[in-house]
């Protein structure tokens, strides 16, 4: 079976620049918050969320799964894009039993630098002398 494809408009990465329910002024804490929509090996960079994503088109836009670290405490959930008549993305995400808030991107390029993977529970525990 084919599996569909993502729409043009939507692939590519995308720069967070509002949410409803978190501080706005934190969103570019590890660096500029960021969601790429490719369809491979796609990322989600926010405040002190590191993820990896897992991106699939729907009717009305894509749907997508997340798995990361907020600081080093594993994290995960769901969230949901589409395009808005003025060209900006529109989203909700989720944090598995946790909070969710919708958020605005709009068109990026892709970073220079890629975005960090997620740190590991155990390196929270780690010495760095």
């Amino acid at each position: 079976m084919a599996t569909k494809s993502l729409p043009a408009a939507l692939h590519g990465w995308w720069r967070i620049i509002e949410t409803s329910q978190w501080v706005n002024d934190g969103l570019d804490a590890l660096g500029p918050a960021l969601l790429s929509l490719t369809g491979y090996a796609d990322r989600l960079r926010m405040h002190c969320l590191l993820a990896y994503v897992n991106v699939k088109p729907t009717k009305s836009g894509a749907s997508f799964t997340w798995e990361g670290a907020w600081e080093y405490d594993p994290m995960s959930g769901t969230g949901s894009v589409r395009l808005g008549k003025d060209g900006k993305l529109r989203g909700r995400i989720k944090i598995k039993h946790g909070d969710e808030s919708t958020f605005v991107a709009v068109r990026a390029s892709e970073p220079t630098e890629a975005i960090p993977a997620p740190p590991s529970y155990r390196d929270k525990w780690r010495r760095r002398w």
